[in-house]
């Protein structure tokens, strides 16, 4: 099977693969599969799943806009009938809703690719034991009690 190249998309690649693309250099489905069994691996598959959403919402939008101008044009030509309902019925509020929906879906990809980008990163870094930050100057410190001898007495 040959390699895909990661700086090349498809034509009809949808908006959350070309978003992907754009701000990491290579499509969802190729991240995913380069980052199976490493820790990040949730991270990609979140990424993957976002892109492939909006991919869909995004089709389901033009899927519905395309009707109704195809209706409208048929309406303007005079070859079909109109409605007394309304030339767009119900088509209109479905284009409404979709559109919502697709806003959604471009924010939700726009923080899941933050989300990979800061859990990558972090994952790149050396990794460091938490230390408690010193108490400031001048402060004593905490006396510990010895052993067999009850602490400090209040007054």
């Amino acid at each position: 099977m040959p390699i895909e190249n990661p700086t090349s998309l498809p034509p009809s690649a949808g908006p959350g693969t070309r978003m992907v693309h754009e701000a990491l250099g290579a499509a969802p489905h190729v991240i995913a599969r380069l980052q199976a069994g490493a820790p990040e691996t949730a991270l990609a598959d979140l990424l993957y799943t976002a892109a492939r959403h909006l991919d869909h919402v995004h089709q389901q939008f033009v899927d519905a806009a395309s009707r109704a101008a195809d209706t409208l044009t048929r309406a303007a030509v005079g070859n079909t009938t109109i409605n007394s309902l309304g030339v767009l019925q119900n088509s209109a509020t479905q284009i409404d809703i979709l559109a919502a929906r697709r806003s959604d879906a471009v924010d939700n990809l726009r923080e899941t690719i933050l989300a990979y980008r800061e859990g990558t990163a972090s994952q790149a870094a050396p990794r460091t034991r938490a230390v408690s930050a010193p108490a400031p100057a001048g402060t004593p410190a905490p006396a510990a009690p010895a052993a067999g001898r009850p602490g400090p007495r209040s007054r």
